[in-house]
């Protein structure tokens, strides 16, 4: 009996030692992550055209719908039309200038021959061939043709300044309209549905035939290029982990093995939380960990929301 006592307490410290060693073999886990965008519509109207396909690799800029934009676009055209009209709404000066220029040229030519007259006859009046009162209507006659020529000289000067600010009245209205035109132009321009990001679509909102209204989601897409690991490390873990600082991640290959993968840490929290409620005993959820992400090189394996482990001291960490 005292054997089978001895060998029943023998049993249970191997036991024992064998528990303390069935701890897990990976310094953190969490959940794969990927930036994900919301593609949402800009402009209202009925969607003519949306084919992409959940699933769809598509790249940055491209085009992928379109939204009815009829409106906008007679908006636009309506206020083009009505910058072009101003054109026709100014006038010039050239016309009246030319006759009153004309008319100045008669005056100065009919004022040169009353000068070359009042010299002649100022002559005669010294010889006493010619009367003072000759002499001075031909000075009369001068001085009002000068007068006439300076009103000439001003008519020319007010029909250049007048026909000017008549012009600029007209056209101060083109840079509202062209700021109208511009704005509807960009209405139109965002009627065409154009994807923002490289990536894979995760998730169709619309389809063709619906409406559309500003804000309103149209479709998911994230890069899954890259992924993001977020995991969570403990207070101990911290101090020997730095960004940019090269890790192993691994997941489950499905044949009872795992399948590695390089990863870089990318960010660290700086500040602690307690681990997230997926972790199932009271003991562990009262512990203090820290977030982290780690970027991983995506081969086509590696899903959103796919469970994955950290390893440290496999990148030389001791």
């Amino acid at each position: 009996m005292r054997f089978l006592s001895t060998l029943a307490v023998a049993a249970a410290c191997v036991a024992l030692a064998a528990c303390q060693k069935s701890g897990p073999d990976f310094d953190a886990s969490g959940n794969f992550e990927a930036d994900e965008v919301i593609v949402s519509a800009q402009q209202s109207g009925q969607i003519l055209a949306f084919t992409l396909k959940e699933g769809d690799v598509l790249k940055a800029g491209a085009a992928v719908g379109r939204i009815d934009v009829t409106t906008a676009r007679l908006q636009q055209e309506q206020a083009q039309a009505s910058m072009a009209a101003l054109g026709q709404q100014t006038s010039s000066a050239a016309p009246q200038v030319a006759l009153t220029r004309r008319q100045l040229v008669v005056q100065e030519a009919q004022l040169q021959q009353l000068r070359h007259e009042r010299a002649r006859t100022q002559n005669l009046v010294r010889a006493d061939a010619a009367t003072q009162k000759q002499l001075d209507d031909l000075n009369a006659q001068t001085t009002q043709m000068e007068a006439q020529l300076a009103v000439t000289r001003q008519q020319i000067s007010v029909a250049e300044s007048n026909t000017a600010t008549q012009n600029r009245a007209v056209l101060s209205n083109r840079t509202a309209l062209g700021k109208t035109a511009a704005q509807f132009a960009e209405q139109v321009r965002k009627g065409q549905i154009v994807n923002p990001v490289t990536g894979t679509v995760l998730t169709k909102y619309a389809f063709a035939g619906e409406v559309a209204m500003p804000g309103k989601p149209l479709y998911r897409i994230a890069n899954t290029d890259t992924l993001t690991l977020h995991a969570y490390i403990t207070g101990n873990q911290l101090p020997v982990v730095r960004l940019a600082q090269a890790v192993t991640v691994r997941i489950d290959d499905g044949k009872d093995g795992f399948k590695a993968y390089p990863g870089t840490i990318s960010w660290i929290s700086s500040k602690a939380e307690f681990t997230p409620k997926t972790i199932q005993t009271k003991d562990e959820r009262a512990n203090l960990v820290y977030a982290v992400n780690i970027r991983v090189k995506n081969d086509g394996y590696l899903k959103i929301g796919m469970y994955g482990e950290v390893l440290l001291q496999a990148a030389g960490i001791k």
